[in-house]
């Protein structure tokens, strides 16, 4: 039997939330270990599933559930939205729930049917203080010397958000992978680039730190949106179109609110020889 599977194969689910793709493996019911060497072999989009980030489900004793998230370099991040509220969206569908409470890294974090299909996602109280984003040294979070004047917030990760005129002008590619090890950021941080795009929106392209440019991200449009209410730039609610679709943010004072569409894409399981192939 192979540690992070069995002899018939892992179970997983494929999801999305605005094209932000996932793998989920359930850890409730069997006898499933993520590792990152597993996470990695998962992500390659010609050899394995194909993801930005895997999220990993068990149980908890004082939560209806506890979400664990990779990267796709294998590395853990904090939390991840978009997974967040799809995992809350199957369990909801699963069990009649239309409130949850979900345990991650970044803490306890609530969820709630918010009709029409749409699922909302508390991600928390936004943290601004230089070290708790972390940053490597005291500066103002507001106006970080580097160039480009952009914003440092953490949302359980660390972000780095940029205000553009026009961000389809920028070299995504380039310039994310540069600023993800930017030395300001002992963990790596994720990257947006902002267009304020109406009094209440905004236009949003990320640079997920372990993963790359991805169509959408629910903790860097949460950044995004507390940056630009901290700089005057819009209030606190906020409409967030990305690469993949669009996000309703709702900075309250418990936490800041999230909502969106999410999608079941399939489930499979993977099979013992890819499985062992990892040993």
């Amino acid at each position: 039997m192979n540690a992070s599977g069995s002899d018939t194969g892992l179970p997983f689910a494929k999801m999305h939330g605005l094209g932000n793709d996932f793998v989920v493996i359930d850890a409730r019911e069997t006898s499933a270990r993520v590792t990152a060497e597993l996470a990695r072999a998962l992500a390659d989009r010609h050899r394995g599933v194909g993801f930005d980030q895997l999220a990993l489900i068990e149980t908890d004793d004082t939560a209806d559930l506890r979400l664990t998230f990779y990267n796709a370099d294998g590395s853990l991040s904090a939390t991840c939205g978009n997974a967040t509220r799809c995992i809350a969206r199957m369990e909801m569908d699963r069990t009649g729930a239309a409130r949850l409470a979900i345990r991650t890294s970044r803490g306890l974090l609530g969820a709630e049917d918010a009709g029409g299909g749409l699922t909302s996602v508390n991600m928390g109280v936004p943290m601004t203080e230089w070290s708790e984003i972390p940053l490597a040294e005291d500066v103002d979070t507001l106006h970080l010397p580097v160039d480009g004047d952009p914003v440092a917030t953490s949302m359980g990760n660390p972000h780095m958000t940029f205000f553009v005129e026009d961000v389809a002008a920028i070299d995504l590619a380039a310039r994310g992978a540069t600023l993800e090890h930017h030395p300001l950021f002992p963990e790596r941080t994720n990257v947006q680039f902002v267009q304020v795009t109406g009094p209440d929106r905004l236009r949003v392209r990320v640079w997920e730190r372990g993963t790359g440019i991805t169509e959408a991200s629910g903790s860097s449009s949460c950044a995004s949106a507390v940056a630009a209410a901290r700089r005057g730039l819009t209030g606190r609610q906020v409409t967030v179109d990305l690469d993949g679709g669009t996000l309703g943010v709702d900075w309250r004072e418990d936490g800041v609110w999230m909502t969106g569409p999410t999608a079941h894409v399939f489930s499979g399981v993977l099979t013992a020889e890819f499985l062992a192939a990892l040993t």
